[in-house]
């Protein structure tokens, strides 16, 4: 079974409901065609929560399945390699490979191993490989695949890596899609944006838009909500992709 980590919104209703489960369902179906080609047995897509400090993002577990075990599975790998592999996706787009703890547990990529990274260290209790995708923002993270015996040639990496980026950027436009349908930003929320983004902080914004403080934090509290974001820093960086502000 399959799981898609997204909130429903108070006015989505059962077709909004209905278009995710239709929308994971293809993206599961797509995904599990990929992990038969590797002898992997399981698949995570892994994304980071924004453009923000290095040391406040983190990458999270959107799509997997894993199952019942999926909240352990997805806080083991993440304490365990999630820095090494946010620094990784930082730096390079060469897949990354990891060896399980097991005799026999093995991610082996024999003419293609110059191409990419290897985590030295038998952490996990099954071996893997993670196709890092940079799509901005919230289309950054990795699709991984993980088994007891992972075996993939050249051409299948090349080909799987190319294919886990439309995933990822499947996932990132049909945010966006929903986005625009149901939460767009009033002219507000963006004017409070598009200050905070010049650097100015909500005193002066208040100031210059003849608001309380306490109703400019509102506006950029409800931008950030209805951008899906953790926080003002990300939400800004948001905002620009989708061309809200400049």
């Amino acid at each position: 079974m399959a799981y898609l980590a997204t909130e429903d919104r108070d006015d989505a209703g059962r077709s909004g409901r209905n278009a995710r489960a239709a929308r994971a369902a293809t993206l599961v179906t797509r995904l599990q065609a990929m992990q038969r080609q590797i002898n992997a047995k399981n698949f995570a897509v892994l994304r980071t929560n924004g453009r923000g400090l290095p040391a406040t993002r983190k990458l999270t577990c959107v799509l997997h399945n894993w199952g019942a075990s999926c909240e352990e599975n997805a806080r083991d790998l993440i304490m365990l390699y999630g820095d090494e592999l946010l620094q990784h996706l930082d730096l390079s787009l060469l897949p990354v490979l990891w060896n399980g703890q097991g005799e026999h547990q093995t991610a082996e990529v024999s003419d293609f191993g110059p191409f990419t990274r290897r985590l030295r260290e038998r952490k996990l209790p099954y071996s893997g490989i993670a196709f890092p995708i940079r799509l901005g923002a919230q289309g950054n993270g990795y699709v991984m695949f993980a088994g007891s015996y992972i075996d993939a040639s050249g051409e299948q990496i090349v080909e799987l890596h190319g294919r886990s980026a439309q995933i990822m950027a499947d996932l990132l436009a049909a945010d966006e899609k929903r986005l625009f349908k149901a939460e767009a930003l009033s002219d507000r929320e963006i004017a409070c944006l598009q200050m905070a983004g010049d650097g100015h902080i909500s005193e002066e914004i208040a100031e210059k838009m003849g608001l309380s403080v306490h109703t400019v934090n509102a506006y950029l509290g409800a931008a950030t909500t209805k951008l899906d974001s953790v926080n003002r820093i990300q939400a800004i960086a948001k905002a620009i992709r989708l061309g809200y502000i400049s």
